[in-house]
């Protein structure tokens, strides 16, 4: 008896082959797959609260052990003029007042009655898709909302991971473009680890009628966004969102978690901090982790969650390492990290040797008679600080830094500078003809090479006013008179 069972067995096997075993697997997984998705459907909830929102860079409170929850979100949309950069405003289209907007922050099993209103002083009808939403649009079809208008729509929340959130109104392309995007967070129950601090960054692409700098109120420009040229590449919705006084901060030790989206509408993130190296990567925001990582991509219209611990002092610079966009458009943030130094990770400048390589090959900076064009004329020396900034941020920002500090041992600080405050003519020619070779600068010996500046007299005599009258400096007000006198005459 035992036999014949053995035999039949190995008969039916024979009998389906390789293929039939291939589809019993297949639907044996699949069958796992919607035991999942059913058990995520089925989590009951206890309870109605109402979702914390946050405005960028900060995120809302960890889910934690919390259970699931009838998760009120009530979101404004809002049509607002803002700053893209120094002179330069912009009509932001957004969600909460803010680009990126509203972060968003659940667990799964969660049930989302969402409310999203439309202020009536807005011009436009608008909607919502949410990435984390399994239904027809993400929400999109059930949310378009006209001004003086609310929608109200639910969802069951299946899928951990982090989100992107997005208008869907046509021109798609064109309300993204403006600011309509943001990130929903799903955390797997129990809540991800806890870490000391997180952020919320999500960068996005701007196309306006002006040139990147071009002052005053500036419209969107449908062509050059179906070209994807893009005038300004920034986080957070505007050039310096993430520097100076609006940098994020965190302590030596501190675990940090960044939540990085991409609202795009069009260029691919490659997301850097300089300085450290991402410890973990959630892969575009989902379950699989890579470790010890770079640059990590950040598709249009995805996220990514990176952490990584903080081992010393100082500022580290976030940037799309795409890195004309970074230093020329926008795209570049801070880190500032206070405590303890450690000689033993980082020692910093050890000395600084003459390097004599053989050969007596004469070299020389490379130059250009074509200077960049802008409209950066000033009538005011408030005018003059304004567009001198702007230009400061663009060009000097990343060898100067932020507040004019310099880098130890490779670039001289500008503030409080006893050899920038000596002799303005030298100033002037030092950025318009470039300087090489050893300098002192209050007290320490810099010996580094600074090219030529592509910039016009109105454009340096702007970022120079600027520098003169910030970080403790003369206060000198330096016209395109005194530029023009300097580049006519080498000799000054």
């Amino acid at each position: 008896m035992k036999l014949d069972i053995k035999l039949a067995v190995a008969n039916y096997f024979k009998g389906i082959g390789v293929l039939g075993l291939i589809c019993i697997l297949f639907f044996s997984c699949a069958d796992d797959g919607k035991k999942e998705l059913a058990s995520a459907v089925d989590i009951p909830v206890f309870q109605e609260m109402e979702a914390e929102l946050t405005s960028p860079p900060n995120v809302p409170r960890p889910v934690g052990e919390r259970k699931a929850k009838k998760l009120i979100v009530d979101m404004e949309i809002l049509e607002k003029e803002g700053e893209m950069t120094n002179g330069v405003s912009y009509v932001y289209w957004t969600f909460g007042g803010t680009v990126p907007g509203s972060f968003i922050r659940t667990r799964v099993g969660d049930e989302v009655e969402f409310h999203l209103k439309n202020h009536p002083d807005n011009k436009l009808p608008h909607n919502i898709d949410l990435h984390a939403v399994t239904g027809p649009g993400g929400g999109a079809e059930s949310s378009f909302v006209a001004p003086g208008h609310e929608k109200v729509f639910s969802f069951k929340v299946l899928n951990p991971g982090l989100y992107v959130y997005h208008c869907a109104t046509a021109p798609v392309g064109m309300h993204i473009a403006n600011g309509m995007y943001g990130l929903i967070l799903v955390e797997p129950e129990g809540g991800l680890p806890l870490v000391d601090k997180e952020y919320y960054i999500m960068q996005g692409d701007f196309y306006t009628e002006g040139k990147n700098g071009e002052r005053g109120l500036q419209p969107f420009d449908m062509q050059k966004a179906v070209d994807e040229n893009a005038d300004y590449v920034v986080f957070n919705g505007k050039v310096g969102a993430l520097t100076g006084d609006n940098a994020i901060t965190a302590n030596v030790g501190e675990t940090v978690r960044l939540f990085v989206g991409n609202g795009g509408p069009n260029l691919v993130s490659s997301f850097h901090v300089i300085g450290e190296i991402f410890d973990k990567v959630h892969i575009e925001g989902g379950d699989r982790i890579n470790e010890n990582v770079q640059t990590t991509l950040i598709p249009a219209g995805g996220a990514a969650i990176v952490e990584f611990k903080v081992d010393v002092p100082g500022t580290f610079i976030l940037v799309d390492h795409s890195i004309f966009r970074a230093f020329n458009k926008g795209a570049l943030g801070m880190l500032k990290v206070q405590g303890e130094e450690d000689k033993t990770i980082y020692s910093g400048e050890l000395r600084d040797d003459i390097y004599l390589p053989e050969g007596g090959g004469i070299q020389s900076m490379p130059t250009t008679d074509e200077l960049v064009k802008a409209d950066q004329t000033a009538k005011t020396p408030e005018e003059q600080m304004k567009f001198g900034k702007q230009t400061y941020m663009q060009t000097c920002f990343a060898c100067h830094q932020a507040e004019g500090q310099g880098v130890a041992g490779a670039f001289p600080p500008l503030s409080k500078s006893d050899y920038l405050n000596a002799d303005v003519d030298r100033t002037i020619g030092i950025v318009l003809n470039g300087l090489t070779g050893e300098i002192t600068v209050n007290g320490e010996k810099y010996n580094s090479i600074m090219t030529r500046q592509n910039l016009t007299d109105e454009e340096v005599a702007n970022v120079l006013t600027y520098v003169y009258n910030s970080w403790g400096n003369s206060k000198k007000v330096v016209t395109p008179q005194m530029v023009e006198k300097v580049r006519n005459n080498p000799n000054l």
